[in-house]
């Protein structure tokens, strides 16, 4: 793998986990929205991932132990889905959402948990910019050899 696989590979995974961060915000926005467009609180969604295969179209021409030693070819969003944990209720008989013993269907969102899911996801991200950043260094020190 050169140095542009390395590349593709980190710029897969930003873009995964950029768009997990906004899943997450997305959940932690809808913390307290008790109806949807269909009527039912809202419920937390999550992103799975899995991995891209490697995009090196020559690879079709390369014997079976060869094909062996291709490096994956970063991450990708398969989709995003629904998160089928049971709403929570609160006691708030004065809420419009209450039902006839007063209490309120809420979104199966827990606080901490998308925060440390927006930490991981972070971090993450952190690390995929260092590689990054190191794969391009490496090719400038490669450059600067051949002065």
């Amino acid at each position: 793998m050169g140095f542009f696989g390395s590349l593709d590979i980190g710029a897969s995974a930003l873009t995964a986990q950029r768009l997990r961060m906004d899943t997450i915000s997305q959940n932690i926005a809808n913390v307290n929205t008790t109806r949807t467009e269909n009527g039912t609180p809202y419920r937390r969604r999550v992103v799975i991932f899995e991995e891209k295969s490697p995009s090196a179209p020559f690879s079709d021409y390369l014997s079976e132990a060869s094909r062996d030693k291709l490096v994956g070819g970063g991450v990708r969003v398969s989709k995003i889905v629904e998160d089928k944990a049971p709403f929570k209720k609160v006691y708030d008989p004065g809420h419009p959402d209450a039902d006839k013993d007063g209490y309120v269907n809420m979104p199966n969102i827990d606080i901490i948990t998308e925060m440390v899911n927006m930490i991981s996801a972070t971090r993450a991200y952190e690390a995929n910019v260092t590689s990054i950043n190191t794969t391009k260094s490496m090719a400038m020190k490669a450059l600067d050899i051949g002065r």
